[in-house]
């Protein structure tokens, strides 16, 4: 019975503890600068966090540097030149103009790029773009 009364007090007196906190971490609608910081990111910056990050382009790609693919600073290139739309071939939709031997190799990429948001297709496009000289 007495061990029962103190795993009892004991539980009651972590939950107690847990509670107390500061007002502005209690309250979940107000906005933080961290909370600024993620919304209001550029379409560039956006793309440069899917760019290294969830799209794993960074493996095959580099600013100025050809890798396994052509530089960005290539890509925005011919891209421009021929006022073509990146996020559209990032959908599937356009054939390659930068290195069509390549193709194959970024064809195994479009299951992943297919799954994002015309948004982070275009963020995507813009860091690309970024790049241009």
């Amino acid at each position: 019975m007495k061990t029962t009364i103190k795993l009892l007090a004991f539980a009651v007196f972590a939950l107690i503890l847990g509670s107390c906190g500061k007002k502005e971490d209690q309250d979940f609608n107000k906005s933080t600068p961290e909370k600024a910081a993620t919304t209001t990111l550029s379409p560039t910056e956006k793309g440069k966090e899917i760019f290294e990050g969830k799209g794993t382009c960074a493996t095959c790609h580099k600013p100025d540097v050809k890798v396994i693919g052509p530089s960005l600073i290539d890509i925005s290139k011919i891209y421009k030149e021929k006022n073509a739309s990146i996020a559209t071939f990032l959908k599937g939709d356009e054939k390659p103009l930068v290195d069509p031997t390549q193709f194959e190799v970024m064809k195994a990429n479009f299951a992943l790029t297919k799954t994002f948001t015309d948004e982070e297709r275009e963020s995507l496009e813009a860091y690309i773009h970024s790049f241009s000289k």
